[in-house]
């Protein structure tokens, strides 16, 4: 059988986690609650915040995707074991989602961090004003070397607007920080040419460089009473982040400081994807996104695109489109040219009052400081030359 993997050798710490300067990493439920007693795995917990606090003190960005609040917070409310009703699950994530945050706190703290919780739903990943939004939360909290930890509003979700899995969510969330690295904690050291608890022959597969239809067929579907995910969706999982153009490692999470093994070569299975995230995003804004509007600009500001830099209202003409904060639009030069299109940092009203004016007066013009930059370079994609 013919299917995209390496040798052995890809299963020792590779140049993708090594050089990953930002990492998302998801953790399911089954990790982090005890499945007979619903309690948290203080130890195994406190083993991964010592190793995202090693990542950080080498430079890296780490965001956290966390399951846990429904199953810890079924224990304390006395549900009973097996499927919940939609509002017992809310009822559980509003009580469990306390404890989760006040541990990952009290840990982070013992290493002199600061953890940030953030809650989302699809529609934050889905709707570009609030994807935006999202993003600069997180952004920002980078910057002030803060973790965020990230997980589905289970509280507020429904069955039409819900995920269903963290590990789908945790790719969404790759990608819209344009992370690196993505890692799959399981129960499972890998993916399999088949479910290895009900095939004592399945062979690991160390490296996946395509998701073929060959690949999905490798995963089942079996998830834990206190996990829906499975291989199957961690393979769905592997194709929005590969996409995005992270690469994504599945590995065990049964295991003390499981990054840390990452690190010292541990069995994994890597995918690998074919561009790297800066290059993905860009190719999504220039070709995926409807353009909303335009922004005319200066040649001073041509000339900073050039370089490099943000587009900055100053550099700003004129204004076309009715277009909110979020939505993509359409760069043109003096002469008409396309430049390029970005993602627009204010709607098409407050952009057509501070057109002109430096970033300094923003806050004094609108009456609230929405930052610097019309266009950020990262949610800029420029035609070359």
């Amino acid at each position: 059988m013919s299917h995209p993997a390496a040798t052995a050798e890809a299963s020792r710490a590779r140049p993708e986690w090594r050089n990953a300067r930002r990492i998302v990493v998801k953790i399911g439920s089954a990790l982090l609650a005890d499945r007979d007693t619903g309690t948290l795995k203080s130890e195994w917990l406190a083993s991964l915040v010592a190793d995202v606090a090693e990542l950080i003190r080498e430079g890296r960005d780490v965001v956290l995707v966390s399951s846990g609040s429904i199953a810890l917070g079924r224990h304390k409310l006395g549900l009973p074991k097996g499927p919940l009703a939609l509002e017992q699950s809310q009822a559980a994530a509003a009580v469990g989602q306390i404890s989760l945050a006040h541990a990952y706190q009290e840990l982070a703290a013992k290493s002199g961090l600061t953890v940030a919780q953030i809650l989302l739903t699809l529609g934050d990943t889905e709707e570009r004003r609030r994807y935006l939004n999202a993003r600069h939360t997180i952004e920002t909290l980078l910057g002030l070397k803060a973790i965020p930890v990230v997980n589905e509003n289970d509280t507020v979700a429904t069955a039409e607007i819900k995920y269903g899995d963290n590990d789908r969510l945790s790719a969404r969330v790759a990608g819209m920080v344009s992370a690196d690295c993505l890692v799959l904690l399981s129960d499972v050291d890998g993916l399999y040419t088949a479910p290895p608890n009900d095939d004592p022959n399945a062979r690991h597969i160390p490296l996946v460089t395509e998701i073929t239809g060959e690949i999905e067929a490798m995963a089942g579907d079996a998830g834990t009473e206190l996990s829906k995910g499975g291989m199957k969706t961690k393979v769905q999982a592997g194709r929005i982040a590969l996409g995005a153009g992270t690469n994504m490692v599945i590995t065990t999470g049964k295991v003390l400081h499981p990054l840390r093994a990452i690190s010292e070569g541990c069995k994994v299975t890597w995918f690998l994807a074919k561009q790297d995230p800066v290059t993905a995003r860009k190719r999504w804004i220039a070709g995926q996104l409807e353009a909303r509007g335009t922004l005319h600009i200066d040649a001073g500001a041509e000339k900073a695109l050039d370089a490099g830099k943000s587009l900055l209202a100053a550099g700003v003409r004129r204004v076309e489109g009715n277009f909110e904060r979020g939505d993509a639009v359409v760069i043109r030069a003096p002469d008409g040219r396309e430049l390029g299109r970005g993602l627009s940092s204010y709607a098409h009203g407050d952009a057509a009052l501070i057109l002109g004016h430096k970033s300094s007066e923003i806050a004094e013009i609108l009456g609230f400081e929405g930052g610097p930059e019309l266009i950020h370079r990262n949610d800029m994609a420029l035609h070359r030359k």
